[in-house]
């Protein structure tokens, strides 16, 4: 089977007594334009998402007929968790992590990011409040990035707006 785009979302479709399979996907496939899988209950499917990046989330519906839906749910994964104490906290971490050009997570008030044995380390010897967890990577914190050299660096402004002024 063949699919070549998302047509809706489980949360704002009408089901209509319809099955609905599941496509399983880790966290770093979501954004893959083109992937061979197949759904628990057993079906090939190749997606081409030739057009656009197809930013895939839970829910999203891939394929439908008169009898089922085909949706995307996500695998858990080992975490590292992260429960920022402050925003300074927050800043400085994603910071750091983004530094390694890791991909960040933002869930429940928690940063997450795919577990890394030396990351996990870093972090705990800085003193931050983690814990490593099984969690779907699901919510893609959306960053952008100014080029280096500038005189005014992205860690400076960050610290800028979440240090009290004196």
């Amino acid at each position: 089977m063949h699919v070549k785009e998302k047509i809706g979302n489980l949360e704002l479709f009408a089901i209509n007594n319809r099955n609905i399979d599941y496509v399983l996907l880790d966290w770093y496939e979501t954004n893959k334009r083109i992937l061979h899988k197949k759904t628990l209950w057993g079906r090939e499917i190749v997606m081409k998402f030739l057009n656009e990046n197809p930013k895939l989330s839970v829910g999203d519906i891939i394929y439908e007929d008169d009898f089922s839906l085909i949706a995307v749910d996500i695998k858990e994964c080992d975490a590292i968790v992260i429960r920022p104490r402050s925003m300074y906290e927050m800043a400085a971490i994603c910071y750091e992590i983004g530094n390694k050009h890791l991909p960040l997570f933002y869930q429940e008030e928690e940063i997450l990011v795919a577990y890394e044995a030396p990351l996990f380390k870093l972090l705990f010897s800085a003193g931050y409040a983690i814990t490593q967890a099984k969690r779907k990577l699901t919510n893609p914190l959306k960053t952008t990035v100014s080029p280096h050299g500038n005189s005014s660096t992205l860690l400076s402004r960050i610290m800028k707006l979440t240090t009290d002024p004196e």
